[in-house]
């Protein structure tokens, strides 16, 4: 390919929220005919890049060329005018209305002042056909159809629309393997018709599948833009996360004086799973250990928690808890098993943000207790004082709004709320995520000596010496398959990457 291949350019592309810099002076070129993957993990800037280049955001400074011309985009709608469209991982069609509707909406050809609806009948059949090879009837609503027939819908309303460029953004998430195959085939037949399309993905099989070029973005800067059959596995996997495998050395970490082979299970799965969101599994978890879930996001370590914990209800397999099986469990009845969860979202799912640190505190165990058995006020004071104390949780009063401490003490007080009911099992999905290095340290730090104490932890994190340094085995997950398992001197930064890029130890 040549200079005159380029479709769209995007230059020292910059965007700044209050407190946040989203994107540093970040360059993104795309040919015709060519497939190219955005990659990065949360908080890498794949998200803002494409709300610049679709007229969501307002770009700060860079500038963006399209077909040799300089172009601002203020709009969805003025992006849709240069021929950029986008179809997102939630469907964001009217599922009340038909298909044809759907793919027409807003664009209704008209006969004489009125829709001509046997024209956009005719011609959504012809345009799922011939693009997309789907016969389906037109005139039955969007809800009477599977996901995977939604995300063709919009797919085909964004190739109508497009004018060479098309934005895929996390589109395979809800879909099954064989609906994926479906998808790339017409992913590789719009490209040899010429078209040009941005595919956002977190799954590494996927990548290799239909990816020319792969662009890596991490905390908002570029890291590099490569060609997908030259840039290893085990590269990429490096690029993602900022660690050089050829420069990582072995982690210290803190071993145990019990054998592993020697505990009990606590709880053990059989393929157990749920569908579409992660694929079943078989992993024992045993009592007192620290064990460890490693792997890209979207590999399935949060979805493979929260199926163990019943937040997400399981549609295969069964758990066994101190010797009880379920075919599925719910939160409540998990609580009541011991079982405690920390969630990955902390402002989304674990505080609430108008009540007190103390209100916050003793919510899961009244919630346990139940409305009828109301914790009085001054045992509500006790166990708050005692774990702000104990977690040194730096607030006037407990009687302080939660949302007005720091990320790290707001942590603090969602592991304080768990530690209330005194479980047996601990989930912390990513405890230490958006906080300083101090509250981290002071977070690991009780992690290992809850352990030692004989609490069992499942403990997720994106930061790899944590991993290493905290857990005694560590299982690893990609693309939502549970691939692999390491124990005692095999927990190395190298090995879990390695795993995760499925080369052999």
């Amino acid at each position: 390919m040549n200079d005159s291949d380029i479709i769209l350019e995007m230059k020292g592309i910059s965007k700044v929220f209050p407190g946040v810099r989203a994107l540093s002076n970040v360059d993104f070129t795309l040919r015709k005919g060519e497939i190219h993957t955005l990659m990065g993990e949360n908080g890498a800037g794949k998200s803002t890049l494409i709300k610049v280049l679709t007229g969501v955001y307002e770009i700060d400074e860079g500038e963006i060329i399209l077909r040799g011309k300089n172009i601002k985009i203020s709009s969805t709608q003025e992006a849709q005018g240069y021929g950029i469209s986008t179809v997102y991982q939630e469907v964001n069609l009217c599922p009340n209305l038909t298909v044809a509707e759907n793919i027409y909406i807003g664009r209704q050809p008209m006969k004489s002042g009125l829709i001509n609806w046997k024209k956009i009948n005719v011609d959504a059949e012809k345009l799922l056909k011939e693009r997309l090879n789907l016969n389906i009837d037109v005139k039955k609503a969007l809800n009477n159809y599977s996901v995977a027939v939604q995300q063709m819908v919009a797919i085909a309303r964004a190739v109508d629309i497009s004018k060479g460029i098309l934005i895929l953004d996390e589109p395979t998430s809800s879909l099954d393997d064989n609906e994926v195959k479906q998808l790339f085939k017409i992913m590789k037949k719009f490209r040899e018709e010429g078209m040009s399309i941005i595919f956002v993905t977190h799954f590494l099989d996927q990548v290799y599948e239909v990816s020319d070029k792969l662009t890596v973005l991490r905390n908002g800067e570029l890291v590099g833009t490569y060609d997908a059959d030259k840039l290893s596995r085990i590269d990429l996997v490096s690029k993602m996360i900022g660690k050089d495998y050829g420069e990582i050395e072995k982690s210290t970490r803190t071993k145990k004086e019990t054998s592993n082979a020697k505990r009990e299970n606590l709880i053990v799965t059989k393929s157990f799973g749920r569908a579409g969101t992660i694929n079943p599994f078989n992993i024992e978890i045993k009592k007192g250990e620290i064990l460890g879930f490693a792997g890209l996001l979207g590999s399935g370590r949060s979805e493979c928690a929260r199926a163990i914990f019943g937040i997400d209800k399981s549609t295969t397999g069964n758990i066994t808890i101190g010797g009880k099986t379920y075919s599925y469990i719910y939160p409540k009845k998990a609580i009541e098993e011991g079982m405690g969860f920390c969630p990955e979202d902390r402002k989304a799912e674990g505080i609430v943000g108008d009540l007190t640190i103390r209100e916050n505190i003793i919510l899961a165990l009244q919630g346990n207790k139940g409305i009828f058995k109301y914790i009085p006020m001054k045992k509500q004071q006790e166990i708050a004082k005692k774990y702000i104390d104990l977690l040194k949780i730096k607030t006037p009063s407990m009687e302080q709004k939660i949302s007005n401490l720091s990320g790290g003490n707001q942590q603090k007080v969602i592991l304080a709320r768990w530690l209330a009911t005194e479980p047996d099992f601990l989930i912390l999905d990513e405890p230490t995520r958006g906080i300083d290095i101090g509250a981290k340290g002071e977070i690991t730090e009780l992690i290992l000596k809850l352990a030692k104490q004989g609490m069992t932890i499942l403990f997720i994190s994106s930061e790899l010496p944590e991993v290493v340094k905290c857990c005694d085995r560590v299982i690893v997950l990609r693309d939502r398959n549970v691939i692999g398992e390491l124990v005692g001197d095999e927990i190395e930064e190298a090995n879990i990457m390695k795993t995760i890029a499925g080369e052999a130890i």
